[in-house]
C-alpha cells in the first residue's frame, strides 16, 4: 500500500522567465492505490509558459520525505499546454533527472576574424535558478561547450544555483569546417562520487553565430527524452485541466461595456446586457460568469443593486415557491459566488473551531442499522461490544453535541456578518415578501435566505472542509461520515424542517426533535441579520481592488519566525514560533492570538515576497519578506511555512495585498548573507541573483478586483455567444436592446452586436 498525494509544478518557458514555481499539493490519501482527490486549483500562469508537470508522490510519515529513490516512489505527466482542455487518464512514467531541468544561462556567443584564423569565441558569463542536485539543496555547476567533436569546460563552482564563471573558452574554426554542426552549451553539476548530474542544454546554429553575435539569456532545456510510454504499467492520473488565455486591453477599452453594465441595474429593462448575458452563458461557465459580475460590481459599489436586480427577476418569474432558486441561475449563482468572495473569513470564523475539533476527536458515529460496524465500537466503550440500539443513542448524543455547537456558532454570528451580505439578504427578504403574499408561504421569506446561507454555504463547507480552507486535509472514511450527517442535519435546518420525514432516510429521525427546535432560533438569527440599515451595506462609490475591508484578516496562523538576523550557522531554535496576521493595511504578528503586543509591518512598505533556498538554514518551506524602513533601508524577515501548500497559500496572500505596491523589487537573492558572502550565488555585493515573482500564483475567493480582467472574461462570453444573440434577434425588444447596445459600447463591441443584428461574420 502507499500513502499517495499529488503535487503541480508550473514550469516558466521564454526568456527572462522566473524559475520553474512549485505549485499546490494535494492532500494524502492514505493506505491506498486508487486514491480520489476531487480537488481544485487555479494557476495563474504567465504567457508562453512551457509545461506543467503532475508529481505523484507517496507520503513518508518515517524519517525525512524523499522525492525520488526507493522508499518514496516518484511519477509524473506532463500536460501539454497548447491543448485548451484535457480530461483524460494521462500514464505516469518514472522521473527522468535528464528531464527535470530549470534556469537559465548567461551567453556570449560571436566568430571571430583574426589574421590568419577565425575563432569561434564562448564567454560563459553565468546561471541562475539551477535545478538542485546535491542533498544541501544546491549544486556544483560548472559548463561544457561542445563542437565538432571537441570539448571544453569552466571550473567548478561549489554549492550554488547561481554560478558565475566569466570565462573565455575558444574553438579555431578551419577552413571548411561544417556550419550544420551545432555549437552545445551544457550544465552539470560535479559530483566526487558516481556520475556528474545534468542541469540543462542549449544548442546555437553555427551559420547563425557567424552573422551576428549573440548575448542574452538562454533557457536551458532537457535532453530529447528516449523514454518510451510505460503504457500504463506504473499507473495512471485522472486531470481535468482548461487553459484559458486572455489578452487585456488598456481600461479605456472596457469601460462602456462596464458603463453598460452597470445600466441594466440602474435603468432596469425587460432586455438589458445582463439578461442578453444569462442567454448566451452556458452552464458550465455560468459560475465563472457569476464571479466575474460580482466583482465587477463590488469594484464600482453596487454589487447589492446587482444581486437585487437578479434576484428580483427570479422571484417574478417563480410561480411555485417551492422551486425558487432551485436551478443554477445567473441569479443563484451570483448569490453563491458571492458570498465566497465576501463570506469566507466569515465562514472560518463561525465553523473552523468546530470542524478542527471534529477532526481531532474522530468520534464514530452512525445512525443508519445498515452501516452500524460493532467491531468499532472499541472508540466508545472499554466494557466489550456495545449493542445497535447503544450505538446508535451514543451517535445521536454525538451529533447533537457538534450540532448544537454549530448552531450556536451560526445564530451568534450576526455581527460578524459582512454588512454586504446582510444587505443582500435583507433585499432578497423584501422581494419574496412582496411576490408570495399569501399566507402559507410566510416561510419563504425565511427559506430563501437560508437556502442560500445553510444549504449552499455552511452545509457544503461542513461536508468537504478541504475544500473551503477549512482543513488542510481530506476526512477519513469515520469523520467523513459524520461531517455527512452533520451536513444533513444543517441541510434540513435551513429548509426549516418541511421535508424533514419526506425521505428515504428514515434513520435520521433520531435528530428530528432537535432539528425542530432549532428552527425558531435559525428565524430569530434571519430576523437579526436582515435588521441592517441600507447605508451600512453598501459600498463606496469606487471599490478599487480589494474586496475586504482594509481592517479585515486576510489570512491568519502560526508560523515560525526566525529570530536574529545573525551571520552564523543557524540552528533549529533560531526559528520561534509566532501567530502572524495578514491585512490589507499590515502584517504583523505576536507570540500568541491572545497577545495585545503585536508588531506589524505596513502593507505598503514590503518590496518583495519570495522562496529561500532549503540549504539557506538547512530548513524546507521558507520564505523572505523584504521591507524597506523609514530610512529607506532594506531589511528582510524569514518565516518558516509547515508544508508547501502553507507556504504557496501565504505567498499568494502577501502577493494579493501588495499588488499595487509600487516599491517592488526586480531581483533578490533566494539564499542568506553568511560568512561576507550570499549562500544563493557566492558573491558579496550583488543587488540580487534571482528575479522576483510579481504575480500571484495561486487564484482563489480572495484574489484581488481587477476590472480590465474581469470585464474580457465577460466579453469573451459575448463573443463565444453570438450565435445565440443571433437567433434571438428577431424579437422586437431584444433587437432594439442589440441596437442599443451598438450605439453604447466602443468599435471592438459594436462590430459583435451589429453582426448579431445582421447576421454578417463577426
Amino acid at each position: 500500500r502507499m500513502n499517495p498525494r499529488s503535487r503541480l509544478m508550473k514550469v516558466g518557458d521564454g526568456r527572462a522567465a522566473p524559475a520553474p514555481v512549485m505549485g499546490p499539493e494535494t492532500a494524502t490519501v492514505w493506505k491506498n492505490l486508487n486514491p480520489f482527490w476531487g480537488e481544485e486549483y487555479t494557476l495563474h500562469l504567465p504567457m508562453g509558459f512551457h509545461n506543467l508537470s503532475f508529481y505523484v508522490l507517496d507520503e513518508d510519515t518515517i524519517g525525512i520525505r524523499q522525492e525520488s529513490g526507493d522508499t518514496c516512489p516518484t511519477w509524473a505527466c506532463t500536460a501539454p499546454p497548447k491543448r485548451a482542455r484535457i480530461d483524460r487518464w494521462i500514464h505516469l512514467s518514472r522521473v527522468d533527472p535528464n528531464e527535470e531541468v530549470q534556469g537559465e544561462i548567461a551567453l556570449e556567443l560571436r566568430v571571430v576574424e583574426e589574421a590568419h584564423r577565425r575563432v569561434l569565441c564562448c564567454r560563459i558569463v553565468e546561471a541562475r535558478d539551477l535545478a538542485p542536485r546535491d542533498s544541501s539543496g544546491t549544486s556544483d555547476p560548472f559548463a561544457r561547450v561542445l563542437w565538432n567533436g571537441q570539448v571544453l569546460e569552466t571550473a567548478i563552482i561549489k554549492k550554488t544555483r547561481f554560478p558565475h564563471w566569466d570565462e573565455l573558452l575558444e574553438f579555431v574554426l578551419e577552413d571548411g569546417a561544417a556550419v550544420e554542426t551545432p555549437l552545445v552549451v551544457e550544465v552539470w553539476d560535479w559530483d566526487m562520487v558516481g556520475k556528474n548530474d545534468f542541469l540543462g542544454r542549449v544548442e546555437f546554429s553555427l551559420e547563425d553565430l557567424q552573422k551576428a553575435t549573440l548575448k542574452d539569456w538562454f533557457r536551458l532545456l532537457p535532453f530529447p527524452s528516449a523514454e518510451e510510454d510505460a503504457g500504463g504499467k506504473l499507473g495512471a492520473l485522472r486531470l481535468r485541466v482548461r487553459l484559458t488565455e486572455d489578452r487585456i486591453l488598456p481600461s479605456r477599452y472596457y469601460q462602456p461595456l462596464i458603463d453598460l453594465l452597470v445600466e441594466s441595474i440602474l435603468c432596469p429593462a425587460e432586455v438589458t446586457s445582463l439578461t442578453l448575458l444569462e442567454d448566451v452563458c452556458s452552464v458550465e461557465s455560468r459560475q465563472d460568469v457569476a464571479t466575474k459580475l460580482v466583482k465587477i460590481f463590488l469594484g464600482q459599489g453596487l454589487v447589492v443593486p446587482f444581486l437585487d436586480y437578479l434576484n428580483l427577476r427570479e422571484v417574478s418569474r417563480t410561480t411555485d415557491p417551492n422551486t425558487l432558486f432551485r436551478s443554477n441561475s445567473l441569479a443563484s449563482k451570483s448569490m453563491e459566488q458571492f458570498m465566497k468572495v465576501v463570506g469566507m473569513p466569515y465562514l472560518h470564523e463561525v465553523l473552523k473551531s468546530i470542524i478542527n475539533r471534529i477532526f481531532d476527536e474522530k468520534k464514530y458515529v452512525e445512525l443508519d442499522p445498515c452501516k452500524i460496524e460493532p467491531s468499532r465500537t472499541r472508540r466508545i466503550s472499554f466494557k466489550g461490544s456495545l449493542s445497535e440500539a447503544q450505538i446508535r443513542e451514543s451517535s445521536l448524543g454525538v451529533l447533537e453535541g457538534y450540532l448544537g455547537d454549530i448552531v450556536e456558532s451560526i445564530v451568534s454570528s450576526t455581527e460578524k456578518c459582512p454588512p454586504f451580505m446582510r444587505m443582500a439578504f435583507k433585499q432578497l427578504h423584501k422581494r419574496v415578501k412582496d411576490h408570495f403574499v399569501e399566507v402559507e408561504n410566510q416561510d419563504i421569506r425565511y427559506i430563501a435566505i437560508s437556502g442560500f446561507l445553510f444549504l449552499r454555504f455552511f452545509a457544503p463547507a461542513i461536508l468537504t472542509p478541504k475544500l473551503f480552507h477549512l482543513h488542510d486535509q481530506h476526512a477519513d472514511p469515520q469523520t467523513s461520515r459524520t461531517l455527512l450527517l452533520l451536513a444533513k442535519a444543517v441541510q434540513s435546518i435551513g429548509n426549516l424542517g418541511l421535508q424533514l420525514g419526506q425521505g428515504k432516510e428514515a434513520w435520521m429521525q433520531p435528530l428530528f426533535p432537535f432539528i425542530l427546535s432549532s428552527i425558531g432560533r435559525v428565524k430569530e438569527f434571519l430576523d437579526k441579520l436582515i435588521d441592517v440599515d441600507s447605508e451600512a451595506g453598501e459600498l463606496p462609490e469606487k471599490q478599487t481592488r480589494t474586496v475586504f475591508q482594509p481592517s479585515a484578516t486576510i489570512k491568519e496562523g502560526y508560523l515560525q519566525k526566525r529570530k536574529a538576523e545573525g551571520l552564523h550557522l543557524v540552528s533549529r531554535f533560531t526559528f520561534k514560533k509566532r501567530y502572524f496576521w495578514l491585512s490589507n493595511e499590515s502584517f504583523s504578528y505576536s507570540k500568541s492570538p491572545e497577545s495585545q503586543v503585536r508588531t506589524s509591518v505596513p502593507v505598503q512598505r514590503i518590496c518583495a515576497v519570495e522562496r529561500v533556498d532549503e540549504n539557506a538554514f538547512q530548513q524546507a518551506h521558507v520564505m523572505q519578506i523584504t521591507t524597506r524602513d523609514n530610512g529607506g533601508q532594506l531589511c528582510t524577515m524569514y518565516i518558516q511555512c509547515k508544508n508547501l501548500n502553507e507556504l504557496n497559500q501565504w505567498l499568494s496572500a502577501i502577493r494579493k495585498v501588495t499588488i499595487s505596491n509600487e516599491c517592488m523589487l526586480p531581483f533578490c537573492h533566494p539564499g542568506v548573507f553568511r560568512g561576507n558572502r550570499w549562500t544563493c550565488c557566492l558573491q558579496t555585493d550583488r543587488a540580487g541573483c534571482s528575479r522576483t515573482h510579481s504575480t500571484v500564483t495561486l487564484g482563489d475567493w480572495s484574489d484581488p478586483l481587477d476590472p480590465d480582467t474581469e470585464a474580457q472574461m465577460v466579453y469573451r462570453q459575448l463573443l463565444l455567444g453570438r450565435e445565440k444573440l443571433r437567433s434571438v434577434a428577431g424579437d422586437a425588444a431584444r433587437e432594439e436592446s442589440l441596437r442599443v447596445c451598438a450605439d453604447a459600447v466602443s468599435p471592438r463591441f459594436c462590430a459583435l452586436y451589429k453582426s448579431c443584428q445582421l447576421n454578417t461574420p463577426a
